[in-house]
């Protein structure tokens, strides 16, 4: 009888799995809700999105509605200004939006193809010198853009580049950030046991570069690709000092010129206005085609060290 007390009370002081011996068990917290940063991040939200909604509501009003009635109180001249603005000088908006799409398009591509060469051979090859190499494009991304435009315009002038396309694309071809991104995803995409499997197989570096390095990389890709593109698109200061003539002017630098026509004629500024809404439809438009293509981990687990 003694035994079987002795037994059942031991059974009953049994600690549960998990739990420390001779801690107490109490009851799990109940989930709290974290109020301070979910109030920071829709404060944050709040003052990212209300000037999107100014522009969207203004685009809507006409010349005399535009300062005279309330702010956020919607207009009805929205179709009278996208009729203004697509006759401005026959239509001059539309070859900025298209110098636009092509400095955005094929300067993030062209970045992008470079950022996965370089970011590829620094994160899998040895060689003396990679990590100085490194160093130095890493150095970049701390060079501000206003530090590198001067020494760009006159590297250009130099060669006699000024007021042509290819002044404005050049300087946009390498991007530190983007090498920096290349190689912290090679690094962490890439096994090298494949890279050896296909070494041994037979196949060349480039081969192994298109065929399987890509692939892997290609959410990184998107991602700097992305990057590139909107900052391009939104690139104010190099194509304001490398550009003279307005036909080549990217639709960052021609609003800036309505706008500075404005003072002397407000009747530009419901175009301006009604240009940068049209400029973030492509953004837009950009985010939600590229979207499908991010897949986090998409062959992780795949190789196993």
């Amino acid at each position: 009888m003694s035994t079987l007390t002795t037994t059942t009370a031991g059974r009953k002081a049994a600690p549960a799995a998990g739990t420390t011996p001779g801690t107490s068990q109490s009851p799990p917290a109940p989930r709290q809700t974290a109020l301070l940063p979910t109030a920071a991040l829709l404060l944050g939200a709040l003052y990212c999105l209300l000037p999107v909604a100014w522009v969207l509501v203004a685009s809507t009003k006409s010349g005399t509605e535009l300062f005279s009635t309330f702010t956020f109180l919607p207009g009805t001249g929205f179709a009278d200004n996208l009729a203004d603005l697509g006759a401005y000088r026959d239509g001059i908006y539309w070859r900025w939006m298209a110098n636009s799409a092509l400095y955005a398009g094929l300067g993030a591509l062209l970045s992008t193809i470079v950022s996965a060469i370089s970011g590829y051979a620094l994160a899998l090859y040895r060689f003396r010198g990679r990590e100085v190499v490194f160093n130095v494009i890493l150095a970049g991304v701390l060079m501000p853009p206003v530090i590198l435009a001067i020494p760009q315009y006159l590297l250009m002038a130099k060669a006699d580049m000024t007021d042509s396309y290819l002044s404005v694309l050049l300087p946009l071809i390498l991007s530190p950030y983007g090498v920096y991104l290349g190689r912290i995803y090679a690094e962490a995409a890439i096994p090298t046991e494949l890279v050896e499997a296909g070494r041994v197989d037979g196949a060349g570096e480039w081969r192994i570069f298109l065929r399987i390095a890509v692939p892997m990389m290609s959410p990184g890709l998107v991602t700097i690709f992305l990057f590139q593109f909107v900052a391009i698109w939104n690139n104010f200061l190099l194509p304001f000092i490398m550009l003279g003539d307005d036909e080549k002017f990217p639709m960052t630098v021609g609003l800036f010129t309505l706008l500075s026509q404005g003072s002397n004629t407000p009747a530009l500024y419901t175009l301006v206005i009604t240009g940068a809404l049209l400029a973030i439809v492509p953004l837009i438009a950009l985010f939600l085609v590229v979207q499908r293509f991010w897949s986090l981990d998409l062959l992780s687990g795949a190789v196993k060290s």
